[in-house]
């Protein structure tokens, strides 16, 4: 398994608390919208039926003032059948008995006041106008009428806020019609005192929806107030909301007046929705905290398990070769995935060590056969370098180089081993140049830069001829003017630095990726490509070669190898 794998995925603690919390705060969001828009509609409800009840009351108490004035305006009637003394008398004591009629008085045909009746009071000489009485409305209607509140205007100094029923008389009466003044300030003032809310009152207004009294009337009458009393008269009796007012309309018994009483949403609906809202919202969040804290405990009873199983599989990932793995606690579930992952533990650490065995083998077997595929590349090219000076006559030439393949082969060989000491490999490299050099007829030059202190480490057999190999017939072969070439060695911290320079053509990048890499589809570079593959094998992937070479400037081959001491990578 790979270290270092990224885990992004969420703990079964954020997973078990997120959905408990998610679910939750659903279902709860939807309760209280539920719940509030329950609440607001029986509220608004609530507020209509308050409504409509306060302006009942106001209607029953208006009506029985209206009704006591029809009784009054009977025994007015009656006792103007009387005699003058007798009507007088009964008159007066009327008035005694209802301090609350302001004034009776009688009308003749033409309009013209005839008499009235008023404790301690006579009315003006030249009345300019008198409000309680309408001679065209008198005609025109036939029948009792009621005029709405008004100031008396008949007496001098005195103006009480009346309301006038006016009656026609029977023929043969001196007076055509009798008019009783009742004072209207009882009612007005249990008008004015009726509340609905802190901001909601009643009004009285005609079957045509005219005013009859608004405990505003001075709002109204300055147009800072406005009723749209028209459209209220359009209605049936019952209540009626909108966004923002109630209203609530009562007729008032055996008359034309109707009562209106007006109501605000926003003070008797939505304050309480909003005070609701938070307490709801309190509650929400208790319930939405105890969520939390029972998932979490929850999940922390489920989650601990399972983590302390996932640390184990982490340990496993870190250093599967010595874990030792303990069984893990909890659920059922959890047991039993525990006991699998101990299986699969003990299975896989068998796995480890028989491939780690086969790997070792494998690589001793690559090494061979990377060796064996090296040595008869070389040994064709320089058996055909022999060929050669043997037909052009250079016998002498050709022993030398005999003898020089014979030493070669007896570093290769090496009685086997696969690491050399450095110095060996540096005469490798050296006997290599000088066939090189009989075939190629000082063609080019050679030169060694190597630090003393790295000939006692050991390094891969047949690393440097590959590479020379490569560049004398790669590089140097097609190169007009005398090649040059230089092997350098050097320490580089805890490794060693083998340098092959060249000036010869030089390779492209992708020449160089593909030898590296692919390797070529011809046999260029195959000891370059073997090379690499047993550093990389025998050391690992951060040892090999690394190329740099420039187009018709040369080519620059560095091979780096961890410094190795005698002994050491032997058995490998």
């Amino acid at each position: 398994m790979k270290d270092g794998v990224s885990r992004t995925g969420l703990r079964i603690t954020t997973i078990l608390v997120s959905m408990v919390v998610g679910v939750v705060a659903v279902i709860l969001c939807c309760c209280i919208i539920l719940f509030l828009n329950r609440y607001r509609s029986a509220m608004v409800q609530s507020a209509r039926t308050s409504t409509a009840q306060a302006v009942s009351q106001v209607s029953n108490t208006v009506g029985s003032y209206l009704q006591g004035m029809n009784q009054a305006m009977s025994m007015v009637e009656w006792s103007l059948l009387e005699s003058d003394e007798d009507r007088d008398r009964m008159l007066t004591a009327f008035l005694i008995f209802r301090p609350d009629v302001v004034a009776v008085t009688g009308y003749s045909h033409s309009g013209e006041l005839m008499d009235c009746w008023c404790l301690d009071r006579e009315p003006r000489e030249n009345i300019y106008r008198n409000l309680s009485f309408d001679l065209e409305r008198a005609r025109s209607t036939g029948s009792s009428y009621m005029t709405a509140p008004h100031v008396e205007s008949i007496f001098e100094g005195y103006y009480p806020w009346v309301v006038t029923m006016t009656a026609p008389l029977e023929q043969g009466n001196s007076m055509a019609w009798v008019s009783l003044d009742l004072s209207f300030s009882s009612i007005s003032s249990y008008i004015n005192n009726v509340s609905i809310g802190q901001r909601g009152y009643c009004f009285l207004m005609d079957g045509e929806g005219g005013i009859v009294y608004h405990p505003q009337q001075q709002l109204l009458y300055a147009g800072l107030k406005t009723e749209n009393s028209a459209a209220l008269a359009a209605l049936e009796d019952g209540s009626y909301a909108d966004d923002t007012v109630i209203y609530a309309v009562t007729s008032v018994p055996d008359s034309d007046w109707r009562v209106v009483g007006v109501s605000y949403v926003d003070e008797l609906v939505n304050r309480n929705v909003s005070d609701m809202i938070r307490l709801t919202i309190l509650l929400g969040a208790a319930v939405l905290l105890a969520a939390l804290l029972t998932s979490w405990l929850l999940s922390r009873l489920l989650a601990q398990p399972l983590r302390a199983l996932a640390e184990a599989m982490g340990s496993f990932e870190r250093d599967a070769d010595h874990f030792t793995y303990r069984p893990v606690g909890g659920t059922r579930e959890v047991q039993e995935l525990s006991g699998s992952f101990r299986h699969m533990v003990l299975r896989i650490q068998q796995l480890m060590s028989t491939v780690r065995e086969e790997e070792i083998n494998l690589r001793k077997t690559e090494l061979k056969a990377l060796q064996a595929q090296i040595n008869p590349h070389f040994l064709y090219n320089t058996l055909d370098s022999i060929a050669w000076m043997c037909e052009q006559g250079r016998n002498a030439d050709a022993v030398k180089m005999v003898h020089a393949l014979a030493r070669l082969f007896r570093i290769s060989i090496s009685k086997g081993h696969e690491l050399i000491p450095i110095s060996k490999e540096i005469q490798h490299a050296e006997s290599y140049l000088q066939i090189q050099k009989y075939r190629y007829k000082n063609q080019f030059t050679y030169e060694f830069d190597v630090d003393p202190a790295c000939l006692d480490y050991y390094c891969n057999k047949i690393t440097l001829q590959p590479i020379i190999e490569n560049a004398i017939n790669h590089g140097l072969d097609l190169l007009v003017e005398e090649g040059r070439i230089t092997v350098q060695v050097r320490q580089d911290g805890e490794d060693i630095v083998f340098t092959v320079r060249d000036n010869g053509v030089g390779m492209s990048r992708e020449l160089i990726e593909s030898i590296l890499e692919q390797g070529p589809k011809d046999r260029t570079g195959i000891g370059i490509r073997n090379v690499n593959d047993r550093l990389q094998i025998y050391f690992g992937k951060q040892y090999g070669l690394h190329i740099t070479s420039e187009p018709d400037v040369g080519t620059c081959v560095e091979i780096r190898m961890p410094k190795i001491q005698e002994g050491e990578y032997e058995d490998k």
